[in-house]
């Protein structure tokens, strides 16, 4: 009874001494909590902001890669008389990935579908080894160099973006900040990640050419 006693005493002082009434002090709590709301939610904007910029990088490396596939079809539709059906997958792929509009909304399903247009390509790759001709077409040759650069820059646009993605989630997921990320509904993004195991290892275009 008495530490309750003295404890009201000690918070009248404190107020009685400083000057400010029971009603200012809550203000500025309030104050001091409205501004660490400000700051994490402008801290979740700018890292939803930076994985935005992310993907955009890769969509720009995805679209040059979609800019490349035709040219290897059309020089490889004259030898692999037999992958007819491989080439016809890949076109259907690209043609697929090309109207699937780029927005946040679609990032899983364009990641996904592009995953199987790498699976497809690699098929691709490995079914060259058969055709010696091929392989020493120079058009070819200088297609696939392209083509192994642009998968360079893929991989490069990978790491930063599932980085970004990375903070992200992190700060969606942790307290405190995963209070203000379910106000005002920031979500989870998806990695972009490859699924088949072989896949990991970026296959290289130049080594099917020597």
């Amino acid at each position: 009874m008495n530490n309750v006693v003295g404890g009201k005493q000690f918070a009248d002082n404190l107020i009685g001494g400083t000057g400010m009434s029971t009603s200012t002090i809550w203000l500025i709590v309030l104050g001091i909590l409205l501004v660490i709301i400000i700051l994490m939610y402008n801290s979740l904007v700018q890292k939803r902001n930076k994985v935005k910029e992310a993907f955009s990088s890769i969509d720009v490396q995805l679209k040059k890669r979609y800019d490349l596939i035709p040219n290897i079809l059309t020089i490889a539709n004259k030898f692999m008389e037999h992958e007819r059906g491989l080439l016809e997958n890949i076109t259907a792929l690209r043609a697929q990935a090309i109207k699937l509009d780029s927005s946040m909304g679609n990032i899983e399903n364009k990641l996904k579908l592009d995953g199987e247009i790498q699976r497809q390509m690699g098929q691709l790759m490995v079914n060259m080894e058969n055709y010696p001709q091929l392989k020493s077409d120079q058009t070819m040759i200088q297609s696939m160099q392209t083509y192994n650069e642009v998968e360079e820059h893929i991989a490069a646009a990978r790491r930063f973006y599932n980085a970004a993605v990375l903070d992200l989630n992190n700060a969606v997921e942790l307290f405190p900040s995963s209070i203000i990320a379910s106000i005002f509904n920031f979500k989870q993004m998806t990695f972009f990640k490859v699924e088949d195991e072989k896949e990991r290892q970026r296959i290289n275009a130049q080594e099917f050419f020597k």
